[in-house]
Parts: C-alpha cells; sequence; structure tokens
C-alpha cells in the first residue's frame, strides 16, 4: 500500500516557474503567527510577503535548490551552505511595510534568529510551506526528502526556524531537534531546530 507522501511528485523548481512557487509560499505562511505579527492586515501582508519570499529565500533558485510538487501545492526554497537571505532587501522591505512600533522588536527577533545558526557549513531551510487547499496530504514529508537526503550525502547538518508550532511535529519527525526558543518584545515564539546528518 503506498502513502500520499509515496506518490507525491517533488522537483526541482525552474527560474521560470519563481512566480508560481512564490505564490504557493504566500498562501501557505497566510496564518503563520510571526509573519502576520508583522503584516497583521491581508492587504499589508499580500502587498509585502512576496518580496520577502524572495528576499529572504529567493537564493534556492539561483542555487538550485528550490523544490516544489506538481501542481505548485507545496514548496521549499532551501539554502545551501555559504548562501544566505539578501540582508539588505529584507531591511528594506522591513523599513518599508512593518510598523513602525514593531521594527525594533522585529529586527532584535532577526538578530537573534541570525545568530542562532549553527557554525559551520550547513543546509538552510527559510521557508518551506503547502497551500492550505493541499494540506494534511503529506507535501510538507515530501518536501523534506530531497534536500535531507542530499544533506545526508554531503554530511552536513539541516537548520531551520519553526514560526508556526503547527509543523514542529513534522519536523520532530524527520529527524530535527529544537535548540531553544528565540523571542523578542512582543513577538511571537521561534523555534530554531537542527537535523544532524544521518
Amino acid at each position: 500500500m503506498t502513502t500520499a507522501v509515496e506518490t507525491t511528485a517533488v522537483r526541482l523548481a525552474a527560474m521560470e516557474e519563481h512566480p508560481m512557487v512564490v505564490h504557493t509560499i504566500v498562501l501557505a505562511f497566510a496564518a503563520d503567527p510571526v509573519i502576520r505579527w508583522c503584516w497583521p492586515e491581508a492587504h499589508q501582508y499580500l502587498e509585502s510577503m512576496p518580496a520577502f519570499t524572495v528576499a529572504f529565500a529567493g537564493g534556492g533558485f539561483r542555487d538550485g535548490s528550490a523544490y516544489t510538487t506538481d501542481g505548485y501545492g507545496g514548496a521549499a526554497l532551501w539554502l545551501p551552505p555559504d548562501v544566505h537571505p539578501d540582508d539588505d532587501a529584507v531591511g528594506d522591505i522591513v523599513d518599508q511595510t512593518v510598523a513602525k512600533s514593531l521594527q525594533s522588536d522585529l529586527q532584535t527577533l532577526m538578530g537573534k534568529m541570525a545568530a542562532s545558526h549553527p557554525d559551520g557549513p550547513h543546509w538552510y531551510l527559510p521557508m518551506i510551506g503547502v497551500d492550505p487547499a493541499y494540506q494534511n496530504k503529506g507535501l510538507g514529508a515530501a518536501l523534506l526528502r530531497p534536500a535531507l537526503e542530499r544533506c545526508d550525502r554531503e554530511g552536513l547538518p539541516a537548520y531551520l526556524e519553526s514560526t508556526n508550532p503547527r509543523n514542529i511535529s513534522l519536523y520532530l519527525r524527520h529527524g530535527f531537534v529544537a535548540v531553544g526558543e528565540i523571542q523578542a518584545g512582543s513577538s511571537p515564539t521561534v523555534v530554531p531546530m537542527l537535523r544532524p546528518p544521518r
């Protein structure tokens, strides 16, 4: 008997699929506690999240580590070792779109997130998400598998920050362990998680 995960086709996203993958991430993060703390109103979120996704995780497209499912039901944007978010672009988006009353707390939160990365080379998963219309069908697990297999082949750890408590059980099932909690001012809690290679 095959499971949904076994039959879900996951592949690398081509550069020209960039808009479709970003749209999937935007849908997937629409109820994320940290992201919606940044942009609580729908119009703020829809105007800001696409550019933020590209700035924070778009390096996955350039480096061939952006994954999607057939039909764009889910997507995972990985950053390989020595590839990082575009901090200047992220800072500009925050300055221009996040309420001034939140910016200090958000900058502190993001600084703590950056400092919590493991020492040495590692793969970073800044964004993974499934369109709500396709959730609870195994797509998240399917999206994790190819990159984690690559981490194991390369003998490198994988690292992420969970901004939604609902997702922690998925990461635990795939070998991640929580390595602390990050919070700043009025922000929701972020849980950094690390998976050693197998």
